[in-house]
């Protein structure tokens, strides 16, 4: 296939630069947003379910609460960081929001293991 017919993002440009579509990486990175929220409300769903099914102490309860509060956190600042992607040149992540979504998703596996000790 010459190079003037390879789809966009197959292979460098003539001169040796390659050939990225711009569209890619935040529809990429969009969908990992998506998956990491979704991944995260099955854990702290599994969190609430341990929580419940095993009849703990009311004080178990709020790890879990926490939990869901925490997802809930994650879940308004994934949205926010999607709908910061639709513009054609999305801007950096920001340290602050790296650091409260490592945060996040931190503190919930600490939530498991409370939950687990009671």
């Amino acid at each position: 296939m010459s190079a003037d017919r390879r789809p966009h993002g197959d292979g460098p440009h003539e001169d040796g630069t390659a050939v990225r579509d711009p569209a890619a990486q935040p529809e990429r990175t969009r969908m990992a947003w998506r998956r990491t929220t979704l991944a995260f409300a099955a854990v702290v769903a599994l969190l609430a379910r341990g929580t419940l099914h095993d009849g703990g102490p009311p004080q178990a309860y709020a790890p879990a609460a926490l939990g869901a509060l925490v997802w809930l956190g994650f879940l308004a600042l994934a949205h926010r960081r999607i709908r910061a992607l639709d513009v054609p040149r999305p801007g950096p992540l920001g340290t602050r929001t790296a650091y409260t979504a490592a945060v996040c998703t931190l503190s919930v596996p600490i939530f498991g293991v409370v939950v687990w000790l009671w």
